[in-house]
């Protein structure tokens, strides 16, 4: 069963952003001249290129052969913004999953995870317990290393905690968004506004009910 507000969210759900900021660190057995390495890097700022011009197969094809050769948290992590474009969305899943694990502390990982989940035709077909906690799960992990200065994670995490049914939360992080220059978010602030209002207005009307 899909929660509340979840189609509404999937239907107006944010686009994954890609990572600009490329690998730069080296294993034990490579230096920063490895042919390795620096085809890697190449094919990973290559595939970044194809992103902006559109063509993401192209950038699919670039971000494969860098995973191939060093596989690493940027390179995994721009694999899965094409996934995503492309609706391959278990294929998404899988590769934000592993570029947290080998980069935990990045927001945008986690937010791009969670909204992979939320958009995935198995999931909203198939929405169990077990993934309403999981999606939990990946929301306080953003939450817990989300940046003030930085607005589009704080609008993607609102629309994340909207669609899971955390109506105050959301409103809070739309109203960050705003607040740092993130103009769109004042339409989803009303929105959310209002949605709250229905709930408590719906509380009042059951509890007079009860009482009567």
């Amino acid at each position: 069963m899909i929660p509340p507000g979840l189609s509404q969210a999937i239907r107006r759900s944010s686009v994954p952003r890609f990572s600009q900021r490329w690998a730069t660190s080296v294993t034990p057995h490579s230096t920063a001249s490895d042919p390795a390495e620096v085809e890697a890097l190449r094919c990973l700022e290559m595939g970044t290129t194809k992103l902006e011009e559109g063509d993401v197969e192209g950038a699919k094809l670039l971000y494969q052969r860098s995973v191939e050769i060093n596989r690493n948290a940027s390179s995994l992590f721009n694999l899965g913004v094409t996934h995503y474009h492309l609706k391959e969305y278990d294929e998404a899943i899988e590769a934000w999953k592993e570029s947290i694990a080998l980069q935990p502390s990045s927001a945008d990982a986690h937010t791009n995870l969670a909204s992979a989940y939320i958009i995935s035709p198995v999931c909203r077909f198939s929405f169990t317990l077990a993934l309403f906690e999981a999606l939990n799960n990946v929301i306080t992990r953003i939450a817990s290393s989300l940046s003030p200065e930085d607005p589009e994670i704080a609008f993607n995490l609102a629309a994340v905690l909207e669609a899971t049914g955390r109506l105050e939360e959301a409103l809070a992080q739309y109203q960050r968004s705003k607040e740092f220059g993130v103009e769109r978010a004042a339409v989803h602030i009303r929105n959310v506004s209002a949605k709250i209002l229905g709930q408590r207005l719906k509380v009042a009307e059951d509890t007079g009910k009860s009482e009567a």
